[in-house]
């Protein structure tokens, strides 16, 4: 091994572990931006016969976001690759996505105020590739952000971000089907669930579009009008009335990254209607076939349009959606196949994982270690950086893995609930260069492995 090599290689693993922050913004003066840049958008649109976009327009600034985030860019990137997990988007699917996450190891660094800015390494970038990169860059601050910010007001509740395509496929079939293009309102579709909740207790949800960009903050507000759109089209209860959060990443190339939030106000609380007092997380769920509607009143009369809507009768099943749909994401996480497919219905993509293969990773849930002094199970992956062989480990406490391999989701949220607060935050170990540890009981590592 060059011992040059090997010294870089090591500085940027450390790097990885470094705590540093990143600006948060919001305002009434960012409201009233997006605010123009969506009358600006709609305005455009109508003159060329599209006509204006359905948007939420109740946004406001975010009383209780902190002023910043202190992370490692290590969290950011477990964060990303929990959320590609269960994604199944492209040929490798799944684990092998999840793995993808890997590639901004070298993309962040903290400058000398210990604020996060692009590295030389991310800002030397082909020009096709910054979209992907500002995209799935802008996820993982937004989901890190959004469990921050409903943390802090809901401090006795656990705190789920559950990706929101694979939520609804539960429900409805997001791919076109025929000659024709859907409707605008199915093809924009928010981004996350945010969901607090405790055992034996109905959830508190509310939904999250993110955005990123490499451009200027007039980019940001343009995004973020773009995002009211993608929240509008999911209504969970009466029309309008279901909270959301915009949230935007802004990545300069020779400043450091900023978060711009907004929010709509409100509570839904996903509490069963009729005879059923609270749902069954260990129920399998059989794929539904729901009409893509929304009931929309007018001064006259109620109209439908297109969209997605939970209504109070179905919330003991979505509830049971969201905590299934998340235990698949954490299974994923660890390695996929069957123990993953046992909580997917056909259209979220079960099939794909039937069989314990993935590309790029030959065994799965074949790796255990313990780290600060608690067993994870789960999958390791051995590749090259700058030449170096670099191991990197994604698994799930051993005891919580245990539940949600035998289908016992209600046992795994209540120790998950237990535990909230205890995880250690230890940034390193003793054997581990960076080590990131979540409320989910999901860990990632990664270390610099010898020849």
């Amino acid at each position: 091994m060059n011992e040059d090599e090997s010294k870089v290689v090591a500085e940027i693993l450390h790097e990885l572990s470094t705590t540093s922050h990143v600006q948060v913004r919001s305002s009434t003066e960012l409201a009233a931006q997006v605010s123009q840049a969506a009358e600006d958008e709609d305005e455009k649109r109508t003159e060329d016969g599209r006509g204006p976009l359905r948007r939420r327009t109740d946004y406001r600034a975010v009383r209780t976001a902190p002023r910043s985030l202190t992370l490692t860019p290590w969290q950011v990137i477990h964060a990303i690759g929990l959320g590609a997990a269960s994604a199944r988007q492209g040929a490798g699917r799944g684990l092998a996505e999840h793995w993808g996450s890997l590639r901004y190891s070298q993309a962040l660094e903290a400058n000398r105020g210990r604020y996060l800015e692009l590295s030389s390494e991310g800002r030397d970038l082909l020009r096709f590739y910054k979209a992907t990169q500002s995209g799935e860059i802008g996820t993982g601050f937004a989901s890190l952000l959004a469990e921050n910010v409903v943390r802090s007001r809901y401090p006795d509740h656990s705190v789920s971000v559950i990706p929101a395509d694979i939520a609804l496929k539960a429900g409805w079939t997001l791919r076109s089907t025929g000659t024709g293009t859907r409707p605008e309102p199915l093809q924009r579709r928010p981004h996350f669930f945010v969901v607090a909740w405790q055992p034996g207790q109905p959830s508190k949800v509310l939904l999250v579009s993110s955005k990123g960009t490499h451009s200027s903050v007039h980019q940001v507000h343009k995004q973020l009008s773009t995002a009211s759109a993608h929240v509008e089209s999911v209504h969970i209860g009466p029309y309008g009335t279901v909270p959301y959060m915009l949230i935007g990443t802004e990545i300069p190339k020779k400043e450091s990254l900023a978060l711009h939030i907004l929010e709509g106000p409100g509570t839904t609380v996903l509490r069963p209607s009729g005879e059923v007092s609270e749902a069954d997380l260990d129920l399998t769920l059989a794929q539904e076939n729901r009409t893509a509607d929304v009931v929309r009143p007018t001064d006259r009369r109620e109209t439908t349009v297109p969209g997605f809507q939970v209504l109070p009768e179905s919330f003991a099943w979505f509830s049971i959606v969201l905590a299934r749909t998340e235990a698949a994401t954490v299974t994923a996480f660890t390695g996929g196949g069957k123990p993953t497919a046992q909580y997917l219905t056909r259209e979220q993509g079960r099939r794909h994982f039937q069989h314990d293969v993935h590309a790029n990773t030959a065994r799965l849930r074949d790796a255990e270690h313990r780290i600060h002094d608690i067993d994870f199970v789960g999958t390791d992956h051995i590749y090259r950086l700058n030449g170096n062989r670099i191991e990197a480990f994604s698994g799930l406490r051993k005891s919580l893995y245990t539940y949600l391999h035998h289908g016992r989701v209600n046992e795994y949220r209540s120790e998950v609930h237990a535990l909230r607060g205890q995880w250690p935050d230890h940034s390193t170990s003793e054997q581990w260069n960076a080590v990131s540890i979540r409320p989910d009981g999901t860990v990632m590592a990664i270390r610099l492995r010898d020849g």
